[in-house]
């Protein structure tokens, strides 16, 4: 019942998408407090004190508790919060700013592991996975078995047929939680036969399993993610309810893919919140430094070198959240996107750290002070390349889809709303059941083609631009000739590294689009003033050509000192350097 206004009283402030998730950051913000306070429990000391102890940080896990956290990767129709993937994106990334093994070991397993049951699962087990979550429990995701790596369809874990049931038979190794998981999402062959229909997907709660037929095995020593207790599942003839299956026997992998597209699209984008704090640390050190009876910030490469490190960052942020937007408005066409962002941007991220370890020097080597949490986020990042759908499973979605796009899309498609680019938009539900494995639709990249005749060109940085897409729209000509010309061997797994190469372009090149529509549409909305300006487009579109092999040519010094400028004014300001430039505690 909906209580009427009276006359007189003050209409509050809408309550918006955008002011709830903007709340929930500040909330957590303030919850964590500054990581520089020596009195903080939560402090970057904290963080690596458990790092070195090979556990997450306690106070951090009860926080999060306190916070009801694990309600972010619940659907709002089941009691939680999850509404949309890129308000989970920004609201883990503040976590992912301590420490990638909390994010990690805290709850993002939980998320990938309930992506199956949210996609497919009854709704009983969608009901009971939810209640798990909301009182605090954690549930894993089994996939991997360390002789087949990423080809999990050669997996040899089994669910026989059994009266009432399955018998569960094998091990799964490298699970993160499975000695503290209250659920198991097992990857299991159910039939013999080779081929597409021979694995399921259960749901196995560790209360109904026999303890005299199930065991954790010993936990795994990283050289990462040291906090996460890696161990694995040895299962013998276990039995399993018949109501255990989620979605239909045989369609396993089907549902795997499915739900790749929603954590493929997501995590790369919670990384970047390490990668953040990275740039804080070291902007301070160049700050703080002198060298040559100057700061290090003064001196030119390490400046150009901070300066490229935050347009690398927005370049990723950009594709991420053309990624996870594109779950909710262009579900058939996001499994090509999830796997270019899972590639990209890991990557990117981790090669960024190189570049910023450099001006650091010696110091990188660190493992505990002021420069300590610059070091353990170096060996976490890595991580987030790895597992069951590393980068050369990514690449593999990929190939398969270029020739059709090439076919199809490319030069031809319409292209994408203009929501799909504006960070803070409003978003439909997410579409579990329209999410498609694959289509012959691309409307990133029509949107680059699309923007070539309407982008202005008054000022040298919006010509800068200009000069750059024609180069970017070259790029797509010859990427639509090379895959046209690939052989039937090389759109499958067992493709020559000329087709890997090709991803590679591909994922570059929705990059720049997705740079291009980010900055197109804070120019129409008028909103963020740097993201409207296009001195930080043409930079980071200039640093994404380099990447593909070009030599564009020199951008106007005007862009550049934008750039350095914004990257100093949030350092001072304490905010945000992702596309959002969020309020930071300390």
């Amino acid at each position: 019942m909906v209580t009427p206004r009276t006359a007189d009283a003050a209409p509050g402030p809408r309550v918006t998408q955008e002011s709830l998730v903007q709340a929930r950051i500040a909330d957590l913000e303030s919850r964590f407090g500054d990581p520089d306070d020596p009195a903080n429990p939560l402090s970057a000391a904290r963080v690596l004190a458990a790092d070195e102890a090979g556990e997450l940080p306690p106070a951090a896990e009860r926080l999060l508790d306190d916070a009801g956290f694990n309600a972010e990767f619940v659907p709002t129709a089941l009691g939680g919060r999850l509404d949309r993937l890129d308000t989970l994106v920004r609201v883990t990334r503040q976590v992912f700013r301590r420490d990638v093994a909390l994010g990690l070991g805290y709850g993002i397993t939980s998320f990938m592991a309930a992506a199956n049951v949210w996609t497919a699962g009854s709704e009983e087990q969608r009901r009971r996975l939810a209640e798990l979550l909301l009182n605090g429990s954690k549930v894993s995701v089994a996939y991997h078995e360390l002789p087949h790596g990423n080809d999990f369809v050669r997996n040899e874990f089994r669910a026989d047929a059994a009266p009432g049931g399955f018998r569960l038979h094998g091990r799964k190794e490298v699970i993160n939680n499975a000695d503290r998981a209250a659920a198991f999402v097992l990857f299991s062959r159910t039939d013999d036969r080779p081929g597409s229909r021979s694995h399921s997907v259960l749901l196995a709660e560790r209360g109904q399993l026999d303890p005299a037929r199930f065991s954790v095995l010993p936990r795994y020593s990283a050289v990462g993610v040291r906090g996460c207790r890696l161990s694995g599942l040895d299962f013998d003839g276990c039995p399993v309810p018949a109501d255990a299956l989620v979605g239909e026997s045989g369609h396993g992998v089907e549902l795997a893919l499915r739900s790749f597209q929603l954590t493929r699209s997501a995590i790369p984008g919670m990384g970047i919140g390490a990668l953040d704090t990275s740039l804080r640390t070291v902007v301070r050190f160049a700050l703080g430094r002198r060298l040559y009876r100057r700061s290090v910030m003064e001196i030119p490469h390490a400046s150009a070198t901070l300066a490229g490190a935050f347009l690398d960052l927005l370049s990723c942020d950009s594709m991420a959240l053309v990624a996870t937007r594109a779950v909710h408005l262009l579900p058939d066409e996001t499994s090509v996107y999830a796997a270019a962002v899972k590639y990209l941007v890991p990557r990117m991220l981790t090669d960024t750290m190189y570049d910023l370890s450099i001006v650091l020097g010696a110091r990188f080597y660190v493992r505990e002070g002021e420069f300590g949490l610059f070091q353990k986020h170096v060996r976490d990042l890595p991580v987030l390349s790895l597992g069951h759908a590393g980068s050369a499973a990514c690449q593999a979605t990929i190939i398969p889809q270029l020739s059709r796009l090439a076919r199809r899309a490319w030069f031809a498609g319409d292209e994408a709303p203009a929501e799909l680019f504006r960070p803070r938009g409003e978003l439909p539900p997410i579409p579990f059941g329209r999410l498609a494995l694959a289509s012959g639709r691309d409307s990133l990249s029509a949107s680059l083609v699309a923007a070539v005749d309407e982008l202005p060109s008054g000022s040298p940085a919006e010509l800068a631009v200009q000069a750059l897409v024609m180069r970017m729209l070259d790029q797509l000509r010859q990427l639509q000739e090379d895959s046209l010309s690939l052989t039937p061997q090389d759109r499958t797994a067992l493709a020559s590294p000329a087709s890997f190469a090709l991803a590679d372009r591909y994922a570059v090149f929705l990059a720049a689009a997705s740079v291009l529509g980010v900055w197109r549409a804070a120019a129409r909305d008028g909103g963020d003033p740097f993201l409207a300006d296009p001195a930080w487009a043409a930079a980071a579109l200039h640093r994404l050509a380099r990447r593909l092999g070009q030599r564009p040519a020199d951008l106007p010094a005007a862009c550049e000192g934008r750039v350095r400028e914004e990257v100093l004014r949030r350092f001072h300001e304490r905010r945000s350097y992702d596309l959002y430039d969020t309020p930071l505690a300390g």
